[in-house]
Protein backbone atom coordinates (compact mmCIF):
# COMPACT_ATOMS: atom_id res chain seq x y z
CA UNK A 1 0.00 0.00 0.00
CA UNK A 2 2.77 2.24 1.33
CA UNK A 3 4.45 1.20 -2.17
CA UNK A 4 1.91 2.31 -4.44
CA UNK A 5 0.99 5.85 -2.82
CA UNK A 6 5.21 6.24 -3.41
CA UNK A 7 4.77 5.24 -6.68
CA UNK A 8 1.94 7.66 -7.07
CA UNK A 9 3.54 10.49 -5.48
CA UNK A 10 6.49 10.25 -8.11
CA UNK A 11 4.17 10.41 -10.86
CA UNK A 12 2.14 13.12 -9.67
CA UNK A 13 5.64 15.25 -8.73
CA UNK A 14 6.86 14.36 -12.05
CA UNK A 15 3.39 15.60 -13.97
CA UNK A 16 4.03 18.79 -11.76
CA UNK A 17 7.71 19.22 -12.74
CA UNK A 18 6.71 18.52 -16.28
CA UNK A 19 4.30 21.39 -15.51
CA UNK A 20 5.99 23.85 -14.49
CA UNK A 21 9.42 23.22 -16.83
CA UNK A 22 6.53 23.08 -19.96
CA UNK A 23 5.33 26.69 -18.40
CA UNK A 24 8.88 28.25 -17.93
CA UNK A 25 9.88 27.80 -21.82
CA UNK A 26 6.50 29.25 -22.99
CA UNK A 27 7.37 32.19 -20.43
CA UNK A 28 11.02 32.43 -22.34
CA UNK A 29 9.70 31.73 -25.48
CA UNK A 30 7.59 34.33 -25.13
CA UNK A 31 10.22 37.06 -24.32
CA UNK A 32 12.76 35.81 -26.65
CA UNK A 33 9.88 37.11 -28.99
CA UNK A 34 9.38 40.13 -27.69
CA UNK A 35 13.37 41.26 -27.76
CA UNK A 36 14.75 39.14 -30.28
CA UNK A 37 12.36 40.22 -33.04
CA UNK A 38 13.86 38.79 -36.42
CA UNK A 39 10.87 41.73 -37.89
CA UNK A 40 12.40 45.01 -36.47
CA UNK A 41 11.00 48.33 -38.10
CA UNK A 42 14.02 50.67 -38.84
CA UNK A 43 12.65 54.00 -39.05
CA UNK A 44 15.21 57.09 -40.28
CA UNK A 45 14.91 60.48 -40.89
CA UNK A 46 17.12 63.37 -41.62
CA UNK A 47 18.63 63.05 -44.61
CA UNK A 48 17.28 62.30 -48.10
CA UNK A 49 14.21 59.50 -48.54
CA UNK A 50 17.20 57.50 -50.38
CA UNK A 51 19.77 57.85 -47.89
CA UNK A 52 17.15 56.88 -44.88
CA UNK A 53 16.58 53.61 -47.16
CA UNK A 54 19.98 52.67 -48.09
CA UNK A 55 21.12 53.52 -44.24
CA UNK A 56 17.68 51.79 -42.90
CA UNK A 57 18.63 48.53 -45.27
CA UNK A 58 22.33 48.47 -44.19
CA UNK A 59 21.06 48.52 -40.33
CA UNK A 60 18.81 46.15 -40.76
CA UNK A 61 21.32 43.19 -41.07
CA UNK A 62 22.39 44.23 -37.12
CA UNK A 63 19.36 44.76 -35.23
CA UNK A 64 17.37 42.10 -36.82
CA UNK A 65 19.44 39.65 -34.96
CA UNK A 66 19.11 41.28 -31.01
CA UNK A 67 17.84 44.32 -30.20
CA UNK A 68 19.60 44.15 -26.78
CA UNK A 69 23.00 43.34 -28.21
CA UNK A 70 23.73 46.62 -30.34
CA UNK A 71 27.33 46.57 -31.71
CA UNK A 72 27.89 50.03 -31.59
CA UNK A 73 31.17 49.80 -33.88
CA UNK A 74 29.35 48.33 -36.75
CA UNK A 75 26.69 51.10 -36.19
CA UNK A 76 29.08 53.52 -36.11
CA UNK A 77 31.08 51.93 -39.18
CA UNK A 78 27.82 52.44 -41.11
CA UNK A 79 26.99 55.88 -40.68
CA UNK A 80 30.45 57.25 -40.69
CA UNK A 81 30.42 56.25 -44.77
CA UNK A 82 27.96 59.44 -45.25
CA UNK A 83 29.99 62.21 -44.68
CA UNK A 84 26.50 64.33 -44.87
CA UNK A 85 26.15 63.49 -40.91
CA UNK A 86 26.98 65.71 -38.46
CA UNK A 87 25.59 63.18 -35.29
CA UNK A 88 22.72 60.88 -34.62
CA UNK A 89 20.71 59.74 -32.25
CA UNK A 90 19.38 55.94 -31.74
CA UNK A 91 16.14 55.24 -29.64
CA UNK A 92 15.06 51.98 -29.19
CA UNK A 93 11.47 51.52 -28.58
CA UNK A 94 10.67 47.59 -27.06
CA UNK A 95 9.79 45.50 -28.64
CA UNK A 96 9.82 45.93 -32.32
CA UNK A 97 11.31 49.23 -33.35
CA UNK A 98 14.39 51.72 -33.55
CA UNK A 99 14.28 54.92 -34.48
CA UNK A 100 17.32 56.67 -35.58
CA UNK A 101 17.17 60.24 -35.87
CA UNK A 102 20.07 62.28 -38.10
CA UNK A 103 21.46 65.62 -38.19
CA UNK A 104 23.04 66.58 -41.12
CA UNK A 105 26.31 68.69 -41.57
CA UNK A 106 26.09 72.19 -42.71
CA UNK A 107 27.62 73.21 -45.44
CA UNK A 108 30.96 75.81 -45.27
CA UNK A 109 32.29 76.13 -48.56
CA UNK A 110 33.04 74.08 -52.45
CA UNK A 111 36.06 73.01 -53.51
CA UNK A 112 37.47 73.90 -57.00
CA UNK A 113 38.61 70.81 -57.40
CA UNK A 114 36.95 66.84 -57.50
CA UNK A 115 34.12 68.43 -59.23
CA UNK A 116 33.34 71.07 -56.56
CA UNK A 117 32.78 68.84 -53.80
CA UNK A 118 30.66 70.69 -50.62
CA UNK A 119 32.97 71.38 -47.06
CA UNK A 120 30.87 70.31 -44.14
CA UNK A 121 31.18 71.74 -41.11
CA UNK A 122 32.53 68.04 -40.09
CA UNK A 123 35.71 69.13 -42.08
CA UNK A 124 33.75 66.43 -44.58
CA UNK A 125 33.64 66.18 -48.35
CA UNK A 126 30.44 65.93 -49.49
CA UNK A 127 29.01 65.10 -53.47
CA UNK A 128 25.55 67.19 -53.33
CA UNK A 129 25.20 68.61 -57.27
CA UNK A 130 21.62 69.18 -56.09
CA UNK A 131 22.89 71.69 -53.51
CA UNK A 132 23.27 75.57 -55.10
CA UNK A 133 24.22 77.60 -51.75
CA UNK A 134 26.31 80.25 -52.84
CA UNK A 135 29.28 79.43 -50.67
CA UNK A 136 33.07 80.37 -50.28
CA UNK A 137 35.75 77.97 -52.74
CA UNK A 138 38.60 76.88 -51.45
CA UNK A 139 41.51 76.66 -53.21
CA UNK A 140 44.46 74.08 -52.23
CA UNK A 141 44.63 70.72 -51.42
CA UNK A 142 43.53 70.51 -47.71
CA UNK A 143 42.72 67.62 -45.56
CA UNK A 144 40.16 67.60 -42.84
CA UNK A 145 42.52 68.61 -39.94
CA UNK A 146 43.55 71.83 -41.42
CA UNK A 147 39.68 72.69 -42.66
CA UNK A 148 38.63 71.79 -38.63
CA UNK A 149 41.33 74.28 -37.37
CA UNK A 150 40.35 77.14 -39.66
CA UNK A 151 36.44 76.55 -38.78
CA UNK A 152 37.30 76.83 -35.23
CA UNK A 153 39.08 79.97 -35.65
CA UNK A 154 36.49 81.36 -37.66
CA UNK A 155 33.56 80.63 -35.27
CA UNK A 156 35.42 82.12 -32.30
CA UNK A 157 36.31 85.47 -34.41
CA UNK A 158 33.88 87.70 -35.18
CA UNK A 159 33.93 86.85 -38.89
CA UNK A 160 31.89 84.05 -40.61
CA UNK A 161 31.88 81.94 -43.59
CA UNK A 162 29.30 83.96 -45.13
CA UNK A 163 31.87 87.00 -45.15
CA UNK A 164 34.03 84.78 -47.50
CA UNK A 165 34.51 85.08 -51.42
CA UNK A 166 37.70 82.48 -51.44
CA UNK A 167 39.94 80.70 -49.20
CA UNK A 168 43.65 79.62 -49.92
CA UNK A 169 45.50 76.74 -48.10
CA UNK A 170 49.24 76.45 -48.63
CA UNK A 171 51.42 73.47 -48.09
CA UNK A 172 52.91 75.21 -45.38
CA UNK A 173 50.04 75.35 -43.18
CA UNK A 174 48.93 78.12 -43.76
CA UNK A 175 45.46 80.38 -44.56
CA UNK A 176 44.88 82.98 -47.22
CA UNK A 177 41.08 84.55 -46.83
CA UNK A 178 39.61 86.97 -49.66
CA UNK A 179 36.31 88.51 -48.15
CA UNK A 180 33.42 89.35 -49.99
CA UNK A 181 34.43 93.39 -50.67
CA UNK A 182 37.37 91.67 -52.25
CA UNK A 183 40.27 92.13 -49.70
CA UNK A 184 43.03 89.76 -48.55
CA UNK A 185 43.21 88.87 -45.32
CA UNK A 186 47.44 86.81 -45.60
CA UNK A 187 46.96 84.42 -42.03
CA UNK A 188 50.18 82.99 -40.04
CA UNK A 189 50.74 79.66 -39.60
CA UNK A 190 49.99 80.10 -35.87
CA UNK A 191 48.04 83.08 -33.77
CA UNK A 192 45.08 82.49 -36.31
CA UNK A 193 42.37 84.21 -34.03
CA UNK A 194 43.74 86.76 -33.04
CA UNK A 195 44.98 87.51 -36.51
CA UNK A 196 41.41 87.21 -37.60
CA UNK A 197 40.17 89.76 -35.01
CA UNK A 198 42.83 92.18 -36.01
CA UNK A 199 41.59 92.12 -39.56
CA UNK A 200 38.13 92.40 -38.89
CA UNK A 201 38.49 95.82 -37.08
CA UNK A 202 40.77 96.67 -39.74
CA UNK A 203 38.34 96.32 -42.41
CA UNK A 204 35.67 98.06 -40.35
CA UNK A 205 37.90 101.28 -40.32
CA UNK A 206 36.66 102.87 -43.29
CA UNK A 207 39.73 105.90 -43.12
CA UNK A 208 42.01 103.09 -43.56
CA UNK A 209 42.49 102.12 -47.50
CA UNK A 210 43.16 98.22 -47.74
CA UNK A 211 43.12 95.66 -50.08
CA UNK A 212 45.66 93.30 -48.75
CA UNK A 213 45.85 93.03 -44.96
CA UNK A 214 49.53 91.02 -44.43
CA UNK A 215 49.53 89.22 -41.28
CA UNK A 216 52.42 86.69 -42.07
CA UNK A 217 54.98 87.75 -39.66
CA UNK A 218 54.10 88.42 -35.91
CA UNK A 219 54.08 91.65 -34.46
CA UNK A 220 54.44 93.04 -38.28
CA UNK A 221 51.48 94.26 -40.21
CA UNK A 222 51.40 95.04 -43.54
CA UNK A 223 48.26 96.93 -45.36
CA UNK A 224 48.35 97.71 -48.67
Amino acid sequence: MLQSISKKNKIIIYLILLFILSTTSGKFHITQNNYLSTDTKISVVGLSNIENFNISNELSNFFNKNMLFIDKEKIHDIMNKYNVIEEYNIKRIYPYAINIKIIPTKYLARTSYNNQLLVGANGKLINDKENTEILPYIFGEFNSKNFLSLKKNVEQSKFTFKEFKTLYFFQSNRWDILTNNDILIKLPLNFTLESLNLAYKIIGNDKIKKKIIDLRIKNHLVIK
